[in-house]
C-alpha cells in the first residue's frame, strides 16, 4: 500500500487559507448574531489565525531575503517598511 505524501504544513503553506478562515470569522462577527460567549471564541481563534498570518509572512519574507542574497544569508533579517536600501 503505497503512502500518501505528507502535506506541507509550514505556515508560508496555509497563509492563504489562515487568511480566508480569519475573513470568514470576521464577517461572521460582524453580523451580531453570536452569544457574548460564541464572540469571545471567534475572537481568540481569530486572533490564532492572525498570529499564524503574521509568523507567514516573516517566513517569507525571510526566505526572499535569503534567495536575493543567498551569498550573505547570515545578513538576512525581516523586511522594514521604512528600509531605503535595495
Amino acid at each position: 500500500m503505497a503512502k500518501k505524501p505528507v502535506p506541507d504544513t509550514s505556515p508560508v503553506a496555509d497563509f492563504e487559507q489562515s487568511m480566508q478562515a480569519l475573513e470568514d470569522l470576521v464577517g461572521k462577527m460582524e453580523t451580531g448574531e453570536m452569544t457574548l460567549e460564541e464572540s469571545l471564541a471567534a475572537y481568540e481563534r481569530g486572533v490564532g489565525l492572525y498570529r499564524s498570518c503574521q509568523t507567514a509572512l516573516e517566513q517569507a519574507e525571510l526566505r526572499v531575503r535569503l534567495l536575493s542574497d543567498p551569498a550573505s544569508p547570515d545578513d538576512a533579517r525581516p523586511f522594514d517598511a521604512n528600509d531605503d536600501a535595495p
